[in-house]
């Protein structure tokens, strides 16, 4: 019997929903996330990223291993090319000046890439990997847009794997410029300027280590809140410490090659650095990591804050699954208020992703 063919609605929700099954095991952490859209499907986008599940860490550790092995061993003469490494030596040798020692020293060099890259994938054994993406409105359109920084994401994924071994800040930066409108596709609407529609997407990606250690860069998204089980209240974070950056594609940087060729509304002055990496740290058992999208919290309404602080401080010792729905619970009582008054254009998809330090 053919499965019914599904409707673009619910193929994208499939797309856009993680499974419980893919929640990825790191010692002493816990984690949940959960999703709701406005209509039938939103702009939200949430995703685990287990490293393990998703990639064959251990063959991709041997591949490297085995190239840092090869890229040693001199070509026989006349022989093809096995690598890159061999092509550039090749290349080379039919340069004026070459001598015998750039062949070693390259060669030399680029093993030890390999071994490197060997080592921050045994490295992602132990980490997991957070994705939160909101795209500007939602229905279909705003899904299509979550769904074209999913796919954009994991194919930049690919490739830091297999150069690096580990997600560094060049993926961000190359998402962000995919996402940035092109000069000619400005001029060939008739806009002028940076004016007109754009796809808008805001975006987090961040990184869970052992010992409640979180990583991350962020485009536009509202900040993470810190629950301290100690304290039992939201933390103060030091906003000042973390470099800002605007939604997805509205940024280009002033030392980008390509920045002429992209309309941006503001130009940051320099390229992602690993020094802009955001790190917060749950120092102690019990503690909490609160993720959201805007149509759960946008960071500026206190009263607001002060709700979800009192409801995470009455669920502060259940799991993370329960404190997650709670607090969408609260946010759902809220759009029953903005539809009772007249306002649910004010009503928009949401999202909640906790971490919490067992």
């Amino acid at each position: 019997m053919v499965a019914a063919t599904l409707s673009i609605d619910e193929y994208l929700r499939r797309r856009l929903m993680p499974v419980e099954g893919a929640i990825p095991q790191i010692a002493g952490i816990e984690m949940y996330g959960n999703s709701v859209p406005a209509e039938t499907v939103g702009g939200d986008l949430f995703e685990y990223i287990n490293f393990e599940q998703r990639y064959n860490i251990d063959a991709r550790i041997a591949n490297a291993n085995r190239l840092a092995e090869e890229y040693l061993r001199p070509l026989a003469s006349g022989a093809p090319p096995r690598n890159e490494v061999d092509a550039h030596v090749r290349w080379l040798q039919s340069r004026p000046g070459y001598c015998a020692g750039d062949n070693a020293h390259y060669r030399k060099a680029k093993s030890s890439e390999q071994l490197r890259v060997a080592e921050n994938l045994a490295e992602l054994k132990t980490t997991a990997g957070v994705l939160l993406v909101d795209a500007q409105g939602h229905g279909v359109i705003a899904a299509k847009i979550a769904s074209t920084v999913h796919d954009t994401f994991h194919a930049f994924m690919l490739s830091e794997l297999d150069q690096k071994g580990t997600p560094t800040v060049e993926l961000c930066e190359k998402l962000n410029l995919r996402l940035a409108q092109s000069v000619t596709a400005r001029n060939a609407l008739g806009r002028s300027g940076g004016s007109g529609p754009r796809e808008i997407a805001t975006m987090l990606y961040g990184e869970v280590r052992p010992h409640g250690d979180f990583r991350f860069v962020s485009f536009g998204h509202p900040p993470p809140l810190v629950f301290s089980a100690r304290y039992e209240r939201f933390m103060q974070i030091h906003a000042e410490n973390m470099v800002k950056f605007l939604a997805l594609g509205l940024e280009i940087p002033e030392d980008h090659p390509d920045r002429s060729r992209y309309v941006s509304m503001k130009r940051h002055r320099r390229r992602i650095r690993p020094a802009d990496v955001a790190q917060i740290t749950l120092m102690g058992q019990g503690d909490i990591l609160f993720l959201h999208t805007d149509g759960v919290y946008d960071g500026s309404d206190q009263d607001s804050r002060r709700v979800i602080e009192e409801i995470v401080r009455q669920h502060k010792d259940a799991a993370a699954k329960e404190i997650c729905n709670a607090v969408l619970d609260y946010a759902l009582d809220q759009d029953q208020r903005l539809r009772a008054g007249g306002e649910s254009d004010r009503i928009d998809d949401k999202t909640v992703f906790i971490i919490k330090r067992t």
